[in-house]
């Protein structure tokens, strides 16, 4: 088998991931011109808002079982063509129902676009070089999630937002042929024969106890992260720090140059860090060690600096791609795909919940306890903060059983 040189198909897949993640968290910077536009309160944005997720998410199944039998350059293309078409319905809709359709084209359209540079990367490359493959991956999402901060706001003041959707829409068909152009097919042998050979192989993933050992920590820990960051931190910036917009854009800014960082870190060291038994796993607990303290930090306002409290809580999250790499030394590479969308659709469901749940909490909060909207927003982040608690614990009780011994399971007959 020919490996490909890493570089071009880096840029092909890297380019939709930026998009991916800025369609993914662009809602946080435009929310207050959706809600004026629109006319709506915080739980029906947080459903808009997550019909992203729930397409995403119901994507997730039939995606991986395409990526194992046709690989990423025959899929990726024609999922972002659906995006690109849901960019430009979300820029044309005038309701709310036809801007959750639109947003629910996008997170379908945008679902592989992780996960097929993964397949990709367990394919042709070794297993010692994939956790710095994954992370200059995540590099690429950096990128875009810095695209959606202060860049997104200063660009508000030139575009609407409904012109940014279509300037977004034209970037995602580019994208698209991209990858058709530089991205070769994958090697016959990582097909499966046949659709029930795949489908088998998604029930063994799901009944697999190293990945329900995973699963939990990624699911709740790194999602209720991309719930957070993706729309509710720039309310809680203004609601209970009483910063101004622009300032709130600013902290997400910087987290995303900290998280960028962190992305970097491990595309330079963790080939490194794993000669000197430091692997995926022990990298994976210490971020997201970190980035519950940080929230909790958050949360008491314990800190003098928002700026340092946020970016070392973005920095912690910043080994959520780590998960992936976790799970997917239990199984072969051709299923590589298969293993890695199970996890994402319970990842993405999490963030769908705890997006929506947020919005709903903070409703329920006000009129139950006649509370203003900083100390719902209290409520609510105290609980995303106990979930993450709970799972940290989970992964951390299960580390001598899963941790020493990485089984090689084949998953596909």
């Amino acid at each position: 088998m020919t490996v490909p040189r890493f570089l071009p198909l880096y840029f092909s897949f890297a380019a939709a991931y930026v998009l991916s993640y800025t369609y993914r968290t662009a809602n946080a910077v435009i929310s207050p011109e959706l809600s004026a536009s629109l006319g709506i309160g915080a739980s029906a944005l947080g459903l808009l808002t997550s019909a992203y997720f729930v397409a995403f998410a119901a994507m997730q199944i039939p995606a991986g079982m395409l990526l194992d039998r046709y690989g990423p350059r025959r899929v990726e293309p024609i999922l972002l063509t659906v995006a690109g078409c849901g960019a430009l319905a979300f820029a044309a809709s005038d309701d709310l129902a036809g801007l959750a359709i639109a947003r629910a084209l996008i997170g379908a359209g945008v679902s592989v676009c992780l996960m097929a540079p993964l397949k990709a990367i367990a394919t042709w490359y070794s297993a010692e070089r994939q956790a710095s493959l994954a992370g200059w991956m995540m590099v690429a999402g950096g990128i875009g999630a810095l695209l959606s901060t202060a860049p997104l706001a200063a660009a508000l003041t030139l575009l609407s937002w409904r012109g940014i959707f279509v300037v977004l829409a034209v970037a995602t068909f580019a994208s698209a042929l991209c990858i058709v152009w530089v991205v070769p097919d994958t090697p016959p042998h990582s097909h499966a024969a046949g659709w029930k050979d795949q489908w088998a192989g998604v029930k063994k993933v799901f009944g697999s106890a190293r990945f329900w050992w995973v699963a939990p920590l990624g699911a709740i820990a790194t999602w209720s992260f991309m719930a957070v960051l993706g729309l509710w931190s720039v309310p809680w910036l203004m609601e209970v720090n009483g910063y101004s917009r622009t300032v709130a854009a600013d902290h997400l800014l910087v987290v995303g140059i900290v998280i960028l960082g962190g992305y970097l870190g491990l595309g330079f060291f963790a080939t490194t860090l794993r000669r000197y038994g430091i692997g995926a796993r022990h990298l994976l607990a210490a971020g997201f060690g970190l980035h519950i303290l940080m929230l909790a930090l958050i949360v008491m306002q314990a800190l003098p600096s928002t700026y340092v409290a946020w970016a070392l809580y973005g920095l912690g999250s910043a080994v959520n791609v780590l998960g992936f790499t976790v799970i997917g030394e239990g199984f072969p590479p051709e299923a590589a795909a298969r293993a890695n969308t199970a996890l994402n659709l319970l990842l993405f469901t999490s963030s769908f919940a705890t997006q929506w749940g947020i919005g709903v909490v903070v409703d329920a909060a006000r009129t139950a306890f006649g509370i203003d909207v900083a100390g719902a927003l209290r409520l609510a982040f105290a609980l995303v903060l106990a979930a993450d608690a709970l799972v940290l614990a989970w992964f951390a009780l299960g580390w001598r059983r899963h941790a020493l011994v990485a089984p090689r399971a084949r998953v596909v007959a």
